[in-house]
């Protein structure tokens, strides 16, 4: 599946003084694995958001296998798109399988899961934990879990549901080092072994230039950058810098 954007723009921030996004044009082709960067505030997350309706936008459109996003098409569009948000987005008071099973809400009925998810479910479940190392953690309540275990209950749960297309809003935020590489090997694998679109926002320049194959770098909402994953210290100091030191982009 294809993500096209063509002269999108997002609502006026008045924090930035400008629009969120402004004047996006960009391709995602089948099968590309593609990070987002850019400094804080540039508007990465509110593309990716975009993606799957979840940002309204003033102006352009965005198509998703040539299907216009709007009001009618955005449940079917969503069916396809798997989102694991930033921090995870789980219930830390359930346990895993149930925060996986979360994902496939969409599409069962009320009647569906009126007595609990249907078997086929569950074990559909069980079976992608399984694949990431913790199905023994499946009834572990979530928040007692480590944040990588977490992260990896965010990807089950966004792949329950058989998407062609994963996003990802900063997946290694908070993780050490090596939970941060096992989060990433697994969306690099997914996108190699399955041939799935894999969109992913990211800070850290070593990681975009080691797993992503495609860099799309976002300045003041605006694209400034799409192409390879070479040199991308060079392209980040040729950008807007923040004033603030929080705002600064860790490089490895």
């Amino acid at each position: 599946m294809t993500i096209e954007c063509s002269n999108l723009e997002a609502a006026y921030s008045p924090a930035l003084r400008r629009p969120i996004l402004h004047n996006i044009d960009c391709k995602i082709e089948q099968g590309e694995f593609v990070a987002l960067l850019g400094l804080n505030g540039a508007g990465k997350s509110t593309l990716l958001r975009s993606f799957v309706g979840l940002v309204p936008y003033k102006k352009g459109e965005i198509r998703i296998n040539d299907t216009i996003m709007n009001p009618r098409t955005i449940a079917r569009i969503r069916h396809d798109v798997g989102m694991i948000f930033q921090g995870g987005g789980l219930v830390k008071q359930l346990p895993a399988i149930d925060n996986v099973l979360c994902g496939c809400l969409s599409s069962l009925t009320p009647w569906q899961t009126l007595w609990g998810f249907p078997k086929k479910k569950r074990d559909r479940a069980l079976e992608l934990l399984d694949n990431f190392g913790i199905q023994e953690l499946a009834y572990q309540t979530t928040g007692k879990l480590s944040g990588g275990q977490q992260q990896k209950v965010a990807i089950a749960r966004a792949l329950i549901q058989a998407p062609k297309i994963l996003l990802a809003d900063e997946p290694t935020t908070g993780l050490d080092v090596i939970a941060a590489q096992q989060v990433m090997e697994i969306l690099a694998r997914l996108h190699r072994d399955r041939g799935m679109t894999v969109i992913v926002v990211l800070h850290d320049l070593g990681m975009a230039s080691t797993y992503p194959e495609r860099a799309i770098v976002l300045d003041a909402g605006q694209i400034v950058y799409d192409g390879k994953c070479h040199n991308l210290a060079d392209k980040f100091s040729k950008l807007n810098q923040p004033k603030t030191e929080e705002n600064i982009i860790k490089t490895r």
